[in-house]
């Protein structure tokens, strides 16, 4: 830390009375008055050096024996003053970057300039500060941090802030631009970036958008910057208030609140835009610190924005965003922000790529361009799509851990379960595996759904897409409709005939949950023959062994339509049954193949 010694005579000022005087042959003249103290001093060596007081005292009315200057809006205090009287007696004084501002601003205010006597008080400062000061880093920040309050405008006027501001750029643009630097990795990075930390947020918004403005830092840098600050000052966010908090304990977390709402927003404006400058965690981290601060809902949207362009990144615990009411009935969680997130992630997926490549440059290649840069760009729409759909892959693998963590919540409504389950592709889930362990997992959370109820959960699960394991527990699972179980077992069939094994005999709960429903469990055997139209419905089980079974869920669907007109205002029932969604979309002709070939099999041995 660079320091300044000026003068060399002895300090001999001391204090009688609360009345600060200077020990010397001649008595005193002049009567100061700074900030409620009195100083006892003479006119000839502080005179010479001011002319403020020279003004001053050439205005006032002589005492008898001391002429009183009155300096009330002194700035900085009692110290810079003394500081200043004690250069003009040529008493040793020191200047570091923790006073320098101080006495800056003092001897501005009493004029100590070159007018007044060469080689004075403001001259030596300035040097110091050129020099010393603006050249080292440290310096610069501690200097820049001691511009505040009262000093705040003087240190503006004088242009101190913004020449530390500039100083502080200019080493970083140095430092990222050296390649010679002795340290690298992500840590020597960071330094500036704790250095910075205990800035003030004004200065810290300045500094960094001086930064970021230049275009010579990366934005993941820059990034790591800001999350620094924002672990810095966002440590000790308010939760819900307790009702039995005092007026007194309101009042101090209102005014934590409104100060760490604004540090949110100025770190959110100042993230850049470029994808990945900061990690998709720690927007999540802002977005539950923004819910909780009850902050704009435009400065939420735009956090879900930035979430929705790497949520690829997330974690299930990093969208699991904590519901800031209190009341016994509402959600554990913030799943309509997920919601949100999950939108704009689709949204944004589908506006990056074409839908599909091959057609979009089929009619291109008919125009007068190039057949290189046609095939170039044909190559690099299929590897922005293939992109896309790999990130959709893991998204949806995200979503189906997510649910099954909200599904432990008694209050999360049907719709919404299936809204979130919904807003992923069909294509995107290869397997239905962890959808069925959320949907059993709120199965057993919600005991009390009805028939319909079920039915409508059932229909996000598609019982092909089941490994052995899931489907061997769903053919077992009481909570499931009877319909979802009966086609787990149908498929387990299928995939027993079409590896040539022998079908399993169904457990004892399963027989008697189809015999209670009418249905006799002998008839599913490996001798059934199944078909399945495009419709999924129960005229695609083709079977005449199997006319009970058809009967009960024809009836099961029967009763879903008239549900279904009673909701419609008594509309006519549908020409179609429409069956669970987990059923094949396209018509699948396989199943017949699998037991014919293992009738077969089974006559000729």
């Amino acid at each position: 830390m660079k320091f300044m010694k000026v003068g060399s005579r002895p300090d001999t000022f001391y204090t009688t009375e609360s009345v600060r005087s200077i020990s010397s042959e001649v008595s005193s003249d002049l009567i100061i008055q700074v900030k409620g103290t009195r100083y006892l001093l003479h006119k000839f060596p502080l005179l010479s050096k001011s002319l403020h007081l020279q003004r001053l005292c050439s205005d006032s009315i002589d005492s008898p024996n001391h002429q009183i200057v009155q300096l009330p809006d002194f700035p900085g205090g009692i110290e810079p003053f003394e500081l200043c009287a004690k250069f003009c007696y040529g008493i040793t004084i020191t200047i570091s970057p923790y006073n320098f501002v101080s006495v800056r601003c003092a001897a501005e205010y009493l004029q100590m300039t070159e007018d007044a006597e060469k080689g004075n008080l403001i001259y030596k400062l300035e040097v110091f500060f050129n020099s010393c000061v603006l050249k080292g880093w440290k310096d610069s920040i501690v200097t820049l941090q001691t511009t505040k309050k009262e000093l705040s405008l003087w240190s503006e006027d004088l242009s101190i802030t913004t020449r530390c501001i500039e100083a502080i750029v200019s080493k970083v643009i140095l430092y990222h631009r050296n390649d010679d630097v002795s340290c690298s990795g992500t840590e020597s990075k960071r330094w500036w970036g704790e250095d910075l930390s205990e800035m003030r947020l004004d200065l810290y918004w300045r500094i960094m958008i001086a930064i970021k403005s230049c275009g010579k830092i990366q934005s993941n840098i820059v990034g790591d910057a800001l999350k620094v600050y924002a672990y810095r000052w966002l440590t000790n966010i308010p939760k819900i208030r307790n009702d039995s908090d005092s007026g007194s304990d309101i009042d101090k977390e209102s005014e934590i609140t409104s100060k760490n709402r604004l540090v949110l927003e100025t770190i959110v404006s100042l993230i850049p835009s470029e994808k990945g400058s900061v990690s998709c965690s720690f927007l999540l981290k802002l977005l539950n610190a923004s819910n909780i601060l009850n902050v704009s809902s435009s400065l939420k949207m735009e956090l879900a924005k930035r979430v929705g362009l790497q949520l690829e990144e997330a974690t299930v615990n990093d969208l699991l965003i904590p519901s800031m009411t209190c009341s016994e009935n509402d959600m554990i969680y913030e799943v309509d922000l997920v919601m949100n997130i999950l939108e704009e992630f689709m949204l944004q997926q589908d506006q990056s790529t074409p839908t599909s490549p091959s057609r979009r440059f089929g009619s291109e290649r008919r125009r007068s361009r190039s057949a290189e840069n046609v095939d170039f760009e044909l190559i690099e729409s299929r590897r922005s799509y293939s992109a896309s759909h790999g990130l959709k892959l893991k998204v949806a693998k995200l979503v189906d851990k997510y649910l099954q963590e909200i599904a432990k919540d008694v209050n999360l409504p049907l719709s919404k379960f299936i809204d979130v389950a919904e807003i992923v592709p069909e294509f995107a889930r290869h397997d239905h595996d962890d959808l069925y362990i959320a949907v059993d997992t709120y199965l057993k959370v919600h005991s009390e759904f009805n028939k319909t109820e079920r039915k409508k959960l059932c229909r996000i699960l598609d019982c092909k897409k089941l490994s052995m394991e899931s489907c061997m527990h769903a053919a077992q699972n009481e909570l499931l409709p009877l319909r979802l179980v009966v086609q787990v077992l149908f498929i387990e069939q299928a995939r027993a005939a079409a590896s040539g094994e022998k079908v399993t005999c169904m457990s004892s709960n399963i027989k008697a949950l189809l015999e209670a429903n009418g249905i006799d469990s002998s008839r599913l055997s490996s001798t059934t023959s199944i078909q399945h139209d495009d419709n999924s419905s129960v005229s695609g089980f083709k079977s005449t062994k199997n006319s009970s079974l058809k009967m009960k869920l024809a009836e099961e669907e029967l009763d879903d339509e008239n549900n279904n007109d009673v909701a419609s205002n008594g509309i006519g029932r549908s020409s179609r049954f429409k069956s669970l969604g987990s059923l094949p979309n396209k018509p699948k002709r396989m199943f017949s193949k699998f037991w014919s070939t293992n009738r077969r099999r089974a006559e000729k041995n």
